[in-house]
């Protein structure tokens, strides 16, 4: 049995090719149970679909990927040489290396992102309910999970912020000790603002107002959050009422200026203010930032940071990469431990047999009044005799064929000088 990955990425395959072959997620659970069935070779199946890869992982009967890609090409609707151009294989004890990046963040277009081994995780576990996932791919799951966890706990590989609105985010909280009882106002309704609020409510920030130009946009996207919604003119009443703000509209003038900031300042006693400014224009005048109780940030001090912070995850991919090459090892190991004992069990099955078979007679020769002692002595000679005969062939065969590598493990097996 060999264990197969299979399929495409970020890196390999344009945008276009990738909506092509991702798996909706209600399609995912009848796609597990028919690749299983239609290509005889696979026994065992993992899907993992997401916006930057879609792969498969397989037991395999053979090392052979040909039918997996004649069903991906009719399933997805892709022609097969469009599929193969932009695939990549991996076998073994490489699908296991490939796969432990994959979800310890490694192989990630934001290198180090943490969603990805929920992804897995949630991946595996649908295989493993619907009956698609057996004991090599579990197996696989399970070592891939643990090393992928290793990787995120003993490296810096996640722990700096590499986008903006996640770094603004994580810069607040680092400033507040008790951000669960602070609040934020949020300028603007786009896409910036809206991963920030993601993530502020991901880190348990304890209030939130978002205002815009077009109240409507605000509104919507404050229902998403559960937090409130006003017009951007409202800024300056509201301002005395937060202790964070991060701002990115298209203004083309500042919203927030020096003498609304220090007024604010006076009614909350000189608490302080935490700003970020991720428009540009600015919507902050830069001259907010010479205010005591003011920390105000630019996107080009971010900018750096996350620069900063990037290097700093190059470098912890380098280290994380042994920890991959030895959970990759440890699967190998395993497997063949599992295999193993399948063989041993086999083994002493066949053992067994020989001896219920030899004592069956033996009793049967003492039951017709044959001497106890001349029973025992051929009962010993039979079992003698059928358990060294495999091992007796082998070395002859060995030895005629001159096969020193098999007639040295049968030495080292036996004891023999």
């Amino acid at each position: 049995m060999a264990i197969l990955a299979y399929g495409i990425n970020y890196r390999t395959a344009p945008i276009e090719l990738r909506e092509r072959m991702a798996f909706p997620e209600e399609a995912l659970g009848a796609a597990l149970m028919e690749v299983t069935k239609a290509v005889q070779e696979v026994s065992e199946a993992v899907i993992l679909s997401t916006c930057n890869r879609t792969e498969i992982y397989c037991a395999a009967a053979s090392a052979n990927e040909l039918g997996l890609i004649e069903w991906l090409s009719e399933n997805r609707a892709v022609p097969m040489p469009e599929i193969q151009n932009a695939a990549y294989t991996h076998w073994d004890q490489d699908a296991a290396r490939h796969l432990i990046r994959v979800a310890a963040g490694l192989d990630s277009q934001v290198l180090g992102e943490p969603q990805i081994m929920g992804q897995v995780k949630s991946a595996c576990e649908l295989a493993r309910n619907l009956g698609a996932m057996g004991p090599e791919l579990n197996l696989l799951s399970q070592v891939t999970l643990q090393a992928a966890k290793r990787v995120r706990t003993n490296t810096n590989i996640g722990r700096n912020p590499l986008s903006i609105a996640y770094a603004a985010v994580v810069m607040a909280k680092q400033l507040f000790s008790d951000f669960e009882h602070k609040k934020a106002l949020l300028l603007g309704a786009g896409d910036t603002i809206e991963r920030v609020a993601e993530h502020l409510t991901d880190q348990g920030i304890g209030g939130m107002t978002i205002a815009n130009r077009t109240i409507a946009n605000a509104e919507t996207l404050a229902a998403r959050f559960g937090a409130k919604s006003q017009q951007l003119t409202a800024v300056v009443s509201e301002l005395p009422h937060h202790d964070i703000l991060i701002s990115s509209t298209g203004s083309a003038l500042p919203i927030v200026g020096k003498g609304a900031v220090e007024a604010a300042i006076k009614q909350r006693r000189h608490r302080p203010i935490f700003m970020v400014d991720l428009a540009v224009p600015r919507d902050i005048e830069p001259e907010v930032g010479s205010l005591p109780d003011i920390y105000l940030y630019s996107i080009d001090d971010l900018s750096a940071i996350i620069e900063e912070n990037r290097n700093q995850r190059l470098n912890a991919a380098d280290s994380a990469q042994a920890l991959v090459d030895e959970g990759a090892w440890r699967f190998i190991k395993e497997r063949r431990t599992h295999q193993a004992r399948a063989m041993l069990r086999q083994f002493r099955e066949n053992a067994e047999d020989v001896q219920i078979a030899e004592l069956d007679k033996a009793l049967r020769e003492l039951r017709k009044g044959e001497k106890p002692e001349t029973v025992i002595a051929q009962l010993s000679q039979n079992l003698t005799k059928k358990l060294i005969h495999n091992p007796t062939v082998a070395i002859r065969s060995a030895s005629a064929e001159n096969r020193m590598d098999i007639l040295e493990t049968l030495k080292s097996v036996y004891r023999l000088d």
